[in-house]
Order: C-alpha cells, then sequence, then structure tokens
C-alpha cells in the first residue's frame, strides 16, 4: 500500500472520519490508485500525493523552483546573460510540456542533464561545492566536541546530520557562509521531530547500514553520525554524477571520508534516489541492507514510499514538502519509512 501524509485536521476528518491531534495522519491509498489517474486530496490548499512505489509527484508550486534552479545554474556555469537567457528559455518550453507525474527529482534531473549539455559544464556547482565543504570542514572540530559530550552521542550526531542538511542549493538559493555556520552551531537548539527511539533500535540491531548522502558540505558533517553508527558496517552512498550541490565521489575523496568509511555511486544522476534509474550493483546494495539512512528531501521524496527499513534525516525546507509531511517550514525531522511490502 501507498500512504499518504495528511496534516490539515479539517480536511483529513471530513472524507476519512479520523480524529486527529496536532500531528500527521497517515492515510493508507488503495493499489488501484495510479499516477496517471490518481486520486487528489487537498491538503493546506496544496495537492500532495504519495504513489505506489513512485514517492511524492510534482506539485504545481514545484515549478518555480526549477525555473530559479535553472537559472542559479546557468550563472554558476556562466558569465554570459546570453547564456542565461538560452537557459531560461529552453527550460520554460521543456517545462510547459513536462510530465507532472512523476516525482520532482526525475524532472529536476532531466533540466540539469540539459543544463550541462547547453553550458558545457559538467559541474555547474563545483565552486560551492568546495566552498561549503571547507566551510564544514573547519567547524567540524567544535561540532564533534559537542557531540562526545553530549548525554546521547548517537541523537546529537543525528541532530547535527540534520541541521547541515540546509546547506540545499536546490531549495534555496543565496546561501550564505553565515547561515550555515549559525544552522550548525545552533544545531542542539532546535526541536527534533520523529522516531528517536526506534532510530536507536534499529541501529542497535543493524549489521549493514546503507547511509544515503545529500549535499556537499552536508557530507562533512555526516562524519559524525557514521562515527557514531560504527564505520565497519557503513557503506555511504552518493551521487553517480553532478547535480545540483549533491555530494560525489569527487566530494567524498576531498573530505577524505572515504578514508573512514566504504563510499559507493548510485550510478545516477538524479538529485534523489530513483531505483530504476541506480546502477544494479547500487540496488544489491540496497536490497541487503537491513537498516537504511536516507539524507535529504530529495531521498524523501523519491524513497518515502518504498518497502524498507529506512529513516530519512532531512530539514523541511519547502512548503510543498512541509504540507506533506504536516509540520512547519524549518523543522528538523527524523521519520521511518511508511512503505509497505
Amino acid at each position: 500500500m501507498g500512504w499518504l501524509a495528511l496534516a490539515d485536521r479539517a480536511r483529513a476528518t471530513r472524507p476519512y472520519g479520523i480524529v486527529t491531534r496536532d500531528i500527521p495522519v497517515w492515510v493508507k491509498m488503495s493499489h488501484d490508485l495510479r499516477c496517471t489517474d490518481p486520486k487528489l486530496i487537498s491538503t493546506l490548499g496544496r495537492t500532495v500525493i504519495l504513489c505506489d512505489h513512485k514517492g511524492m509527484i510534482i506539485n504545481l508550486e514545484c515549478i518555480p523552483c526549477f525555473l530559479r534552479q535553472s537559472l542559479e545554474a546557468a550563472r554558476f556555469a556562466s558569465s554570459d546573460v546570453g547564456v542565461h537567457e538560452q537557459v531560461l528559455r529552453h527550460v520554460l518550453r521543456w517545462v510547459a510540456e513536462m510530465d507532472l507525474s512523476q516525482t520532482p527529482p526525475v524532472v529536476a534531473q532531466a533540466i540539469h542533464r540539459r543544463l550541462r549539455e547547453l553550458t558545457g559544464v559538467a559541474d555547474p556547482y563545483r565552486v560551492p561545492k568546495n566552498k561549503f565543504n571547507r566551510l564544514a570542514a573547519e567547524i567540524l572540530p567544535d561540532l564533534a566536541q559537542k557531540v562526545k559530550t553530549a548525554p546521547q552521542p548517537l541523537l546529537a550526531a543525528a541532530r547535527m546530520a540534520i541541521a547541515a542538511n540546509m546547506i540545499d542549493m536546490g531549495a534555496a538559493a543565496g546561501l550564505s557562509e553565515a547561515d550555515v555556520r549559525a544552522a550548525l552551531l545552533s544545531a542542539f537548539s532546535e526541536s527534533l521531530v520523529g522516531d528517536e527511539r526506534e532510530f536507536e533500535k534499529a541501529v542497535a540491531a543493524a549489521r549493514d547500514i546503507l547511509y544515503l548522502a545529500d549535499n556537499a558540505g552536508e557530507i562533512v558533517v555526516d562524519r559524525l553520525l557514521i562515527e557514531e553508527l560504527g564505520p565497519t558496517r557503513v557503506t555511504l552512498a552518493v551521487r553517480g554524477q553532478a547535480v545540483l550541490n549533491d555530494a560525489t565521489r569527487i566530494d567524498a575523496r576531498e573530505i577524505k571520508i572515504d578514508e573512514l568509511v566504504e563510499v559507493i555511486d548510485n550510478g545516477s544522476d538524479a538529485p534523489g534516489t530513483i531505483l530504476d534509474d541506480c546502477s544494479l550493483s547500487f540496488r544489491k546494495r540496497f536490497d541487503e541492507a537491513d537498516l537504511i539512512i536516507a539524507k535529504g528531501q530529495g531521498n524523501f521524496e523519491t524513497l518515502s514510499d518504498v518497502a524498507g527499513n529506512i529513516f530519512f534525516l532531512f530539514k523541511v525546507k519547502c512548503p510543498v514538502i512541509a504540507s506533506h509531511v504536516g509540520l512547519a517550514t524549518g523543522s528538523h525531522v527524523l521519520l521511518k519509512s511508511r512503505g509497505q511490502k
């Protein structure tokens, strides 16, 4: 069965008769609902759908974000205003015809592939990725000390890893070093919403942990959580090719996390984990893992309906995700997958 998170109590109770408090309600959707013919359920004035085995599909509010990403990437790749205009016009034409039944990372993947073709730049975000890797490395000793002296180091490291998920250039333009530094150093002051006890139990029982990284910079701070998990039982997975500021093997080597833990890539250039687009070797590791830790909104968007022992760690950075999980934008969350076999 697929699952749909309904956050709006008034709308959720009328069609389903569910009494809720101020927390999300998870409502089963029948197998006969398909992305090509979905039953639409409106929450907080938006349509949010989680289709069987596909994850969240595109909300109309995602489209301005795609356009912003396109222009931002073009500016990183070239200083030529003519190139910026060419890229934006091309994406505008393409967006008008795109399949809205896809997940946002599927569309972002196609857009950024085309951007790389138009600009001839393989990794438009390389400079900011390097910058945030260096910044996070500078702050890491202070963060490590906070984790070391915390009453519950595992959860403290998880809080740090979630706070670092704000280093997401797909969700926010104009991200500054000051913003990142402040967010990381104040991670413990942020409330954490989710399944902490279940997470601790799952970690204690796990023998083979697959850790799905998200962004450059963020991956530096992931080291703290990987150290608490126990590196010998962890495999760290990065993107197969550059997309947005997502981490790749280049970032893993640059920050030397490959000296701590085994690093693999998923064979895909999507800003999420689209299993059908990943390599066979990655999918084998995914299936064999008895615990999967998935960082970031893109992994949540693509895997939230996949069966498995998956925990999603991310900061809610957009209103579409906020509406879907029933939490305010800015929330730090640790959620267990509701995907069912």
